[in-house]
């Protein structure tokens, strides 16, 4: 199964880049937040939780990235707020 992700606000920026703001719920440890992006520049992430994360999720990528999943390793159940800015 894929990660289930959710697009909460798109917003057109300068010139051609765009920002994506979303969650993502996690079914396994590694995936992709699909972020609608045909690149992304930069993304911030946070997990949803109401303590410390013992094994906080990680982005599995080199950035800037020209498809617009990021790969990312988390614990299985996770959800990650994020925003990105890309193309």
């Amino acid at each position: 199964m894929a990660f289930a992700t959710v697009i909460h606000l798109e917003m057109n920026l300068e010139g051609n880049r765009r920002i994506v703001c979303g969650q993502t719920t996690t079914d396994s440890t590694d995936g992709n937040i699909e972020t609608g992006l045909s690149s992304v520049d930069s993304i911030v992430f946070t997990h949803k939780g109401s303590a410390e994360e013992a094994a906080a999720a990680v982005v599995n990528a080199d950035l800037p990235l020209a498809s617009g999943d990021v790969a990312i390793h988390c614990v299985s159940g996770d959800v990650v707020y994020f925003q990105a800015i890309g193309q």
